[in-house]
């Protein structure tokens, strides 16, 4: 009996000593994971903080380099000396409207992020995209400008050609033959017009139908369709005009390039003029507008437009 009682005593101390064992075994595995899953959690952070730093200084290094880009824009804007039409010319400000919506970009051209907007713009056409606004660069984005024109520039025939009210434009005087207009392209222009008498913004005169008020300037027809014959006529009235001023091939023969009124004297080429035409409401709107109805612009000329369709 005696010794029935002690092997039921070593059985219970056997046992407690493996739960004991067990018991510790599992806090001390737990411990060991805690304390792995606090080293990882210590390190990743370090890592992000690393990625952060590596990021912010990349941001640093570029903006440096394009605050070097734009310091040289700000002098470029208006110290550029390139050619057009066989007439030097003197800087880039008076297409700058033109250049922020090629590049994207409504900022002053004298920033980082004009500088930037350059550099990207630069790359994707194959130029060394450093930023910089120079003769090269302008020339590609005159030349992208260009291609944007219309090609196709046989004169019209009398069919399709229509002839516009003399309400219409700029000169209600114009002799009825100067007032023929093509016929797509003049009701685009009577769309746009009526999309720019709905933005409360121009404040545009007008009348309870929706046209333009008799005595409102701005978006008036100033000249549309032109024959050979009434083109090199101007061109002998103004033998200083170069062809930038009038073409030998005009796209004014097709009935579908329109002057139209945007301030200043209405055709009058020279930089103080044309500063003046930039900086209106009428040539702003037009540059963010005017190609939803059609329309692209002469770079050289704030007043002429062309229905590409």
């Amino acid at each position: 009996m005696k010794n029935g009682k002690v092997h039921i005593a070593l059985i219970v101390v056997v046992l407690a000593a493996v739960v004991i064992f067990v018991s510790f075994s599992a806090r001390s595995n737990s411990r060991g994971v805690a304390m792995q899953s606090k080293r990882e959690s210590t390190v990743k952070p370090t890592s992000r903080v690393a990625d952060r730093t590596t990021s912010t200084t990349s941001t640093k290094t570029s903006t440096a380099a394009f605050a070097a880009a734009a310091s040289q824009n700000a002098a470029l804007r208006n110290e550029l000396t390139w050619t057009f039409g066989g007439k030097q010319q003197r800087g880039w400000s008076l297409y700058e409207l033109l250049i922020g919506k090629t590049l994207k970009t409504p900022g002053d051209s004298g920033t980082s992020d004009f500088a930037s907007a350059v550099a990207t713009w630069q790359k994707r056409s194959g130029l060394r995209s450093d930023g910089v606004l120079d003769e090269d660069s302008l020339m590609r984005l005159v030349s992208q400008w260009q291609s944007n024109r219309l090609k196709n520039r046989n004169s019209a025939t009398p069919d399709q050609l229509l002839t516009a009210p003399a309400t219409d434009f700029y000169d209600p005087s114009r002799a009825e033959d100067l007032r023929q207009v093509e016929r797509n392209t003049y009701a685009a222009y009577k769309r746009m017009i009526a999309a720019a008498i709905a933005d409360p913004a121009l404040k545009l005169a007008h009348n309870s139908s929706g046209e333009l008020a008799p005595g409102e300037k701005y978006f008036k027809i100033i000249s549309a369709f032109r024959s050979r014959a009434y083109q090199d006529e101007l061109r002998r009235q103004s033998p200083n005009a170069g062809s930038a001023g009038l073409a030998v091939n005009s796209p004014h023969f097709t009935g579908r390039a329109l002057d139209i009124y945007v301030g200043g004297d209405p055709v009058d080429t020279k930089d103080s003029n044309r500063a003046i035409q930039v900086d209106t409401p009428a040539y702003r709107w037009l540059v963010r507008n005017a190609d939803r109805f059609g329309f692209r612009p002469y770079f050289y000329e704030p007043w002429h437009w062309e229905y590409v369709g």
